[in-house]
C-alpha cells in the first residue's frame, strides 16, 4: 500500500527553477533497523511481512519481531539478478535481468507470499535495458528499464538511455520517458535502482550509490520527466518500498550491514 506524502500540492503548481538548483527538500530520520541477511538488492513489506532481496534469495520476516520465518532461494543460473520486489495483493512481483550478463534481458518473476514458491513469469527478452523495478500504478505497471556506463551496459546505450515504461495490465507500451538531466548525472554510472509511485503523483526514484530519495514527476509535454525535489535518505541507494503501516515511511536497505531500515520522511513545507 502507498501513502500519500502530504502537502505537496504546493510544489507541483509552483514555478520550478532549474532542477539543480533544487534545495534539498529535507532529511529521513531512522527509527528503526533489523538485521536481513539477504538485504543487499532491496526491500518489500506488507502489513506483517518484511522481503529482504538478494538477487536469487528473497527473505521473509516478521516485522514486529524481526525474525526470520522462511523465504524462498532459487537456481542463480536462473534468477540471476532480482533487484527489486512490491507485494500486489498476496503475490509479490519481482524485476529481474541478468546483469552483468549480455545482451541485456529483463523479466518480472511473481511468487506467492504466503508460501513464498515461484509462481509464473513474463519475459521481456532483450532490447531496453535492465528490468530494476516495477510498480502497479493507475492501472498501469510502471517499469524502469535501466542502462548502464561500462560493466552491464550496452554501447552504444549508456545510463542516459534509462527509461521509465507505462504499460498495460498485459505489458503492452503505452507511453516511454527518459529522466531528468540532472538526476541522470546523480546517478553517477549506474542507474535508477528503485522506484514507487506516490498517492501525491509523484513518482520516488532512488540511484544506486547516493544517499537521496528523487521525486519525480510527469511532463506536461514532452518525453522527460521533471525533477520536483530530492530528500537526504540514511542509506545508499537500491530498491525501497513505502511503509505498508505509516504514511510518510519507507523502507531500505544497508548493503554494508545487511540490515532492513525503516525511515520518516519529513512533512514538506507549503512555499
Amino acid at each position: 500500500m502507498k501513502y500519500l506524502l502530504s502537502a505537496f500540492a504546493a510544489l507541483l503548481f509552483a514555478p520550478l527553477s532549474h532542477a539543480a538548483d533544487l534545495p534539498l527538500a529535507g532529511a529521513a530520520t531512522v527509527l528503526r533497523t533489523l538485521p536481513a541477511r539477504e538485504a543487499t538488492q532491496g526491500v518489500a513489506n506488507d502489513r506483517q511481512f518484511l522481503y529482504a532481496i538478494q538477487n536469487s534469495t528473497i527473505g521473509k520476516y516478521d516485522r514486529q519481531t524481526g525474525k526470520r520465518l522462511g523465504g524462498w532461494s532459487g537456481d542463480p543460473a536462473i534468477f540471476i539478478h532480482i533487484n527489486s520486489c512490491e507485494v500486489h495483493g498476496t503475490e509479490l512481483v519481482c524485476a529481474m535481468s541478468n546483469y552483468p550478463n549480455l545482451p541485456m534481458w529483463s523479466s518480472v518473476e511473481w511468487f506467492d507470499t504466503r508460501t513464498m514458491q515461484h509462481t509464473h513469469t513474463h519475459s521481456f527478452g532483450p532490447g531496453r535495458g535492465s528490468l530494476t523495478w516495477i510498480d502497479w500504478h493507475d492501472g498501469s505497471w510502471w517499469a524502469c528499464f535501466a542502462n548502464y556506463d561500462g560493466d552491464g551496459g550496452e554501447a552504444p546505450r549508456d545510463h542516459r538511455a534509462t527509461l521509465l515504461v507505462r504499460m498495460d495490465p498485459h505489458f503492452a507500451t503505452q507511453e516511454q520517458w527518459l529522466f531528468p538531466e540532472d538526476v541522470l548525472q546523480r546517478f553517477g554510472h549506474h542507474s535508477a535502482s528503485g522506484g514507487r509511485w506516490g498517492q501525491d503523483g509523484l513518482l520516488y526514484v532512488t540511484g544506486h550509490d547516493a544517499q537521496e530519495l528523487y521525486a519525480l514527476q510527469l511532463p506536461k509535454a514532452g518525453g522527460r520527466l521533471r525533477h520536483v525535489a530530492t530528500y537526504s535518505l540514511p542509506t545508499h541507494g537500491q530498491a525501497f518500498d513505502w511503509d505498508a503501516l505509516a504514511p510518510n515511511r519507507l523502507w531500505t536497505i544497508d548493503r554494508q550491514t545487511q540490515a532492513l531500515v525503516n525511515s520518516q520522511l519529513p512533512i514538506p513545507q507549503a512555499h
